[in-house]
């Protein structure tokens, strides 16, 4: 299964993140991604993606990730509504 993830960067405290594409039997950090299809930077609240290759990458069976399918419906490159990624309370 292909799945279209955040793969961290940057160093201690300072997160940025690479919009990749990748086998869900490999390890994101092992460097081992089909295609890297933007970038994500929660610091200064920059996204960088390409639109159509995620969209070619999601039409030939690729799941995005919670959090990835959060950013491309705040980027209106899919129509759909934001999934909750928090995790849920128990009593």
């Amino acid at each position: 299964m292909i799945n279209i993830r955040l793969q961290r960067r940057g160093r201690k405290n300072d997160p940025s993140f690479r919009v990749i594409v990748v086998d869900s039997r490999r390890k994101p950090k092992a460097g081992n991604y089909l295609e890297m299809v933007g970038s994500y930077d929660p610091r200064v609240n920059r996204v960088e993606l390409q639109g159509e290759r995620i969209l070619h990458w999601i039409k030939n069976g690729a799941q995005p990730s919670d959090t990835v399918h959060n950013l491309l419906v705040s980027q209106k490159i899919i129509d759909a509504k934001k999934k909750n990624v928090l995790p849920k309370k128990h009593a």
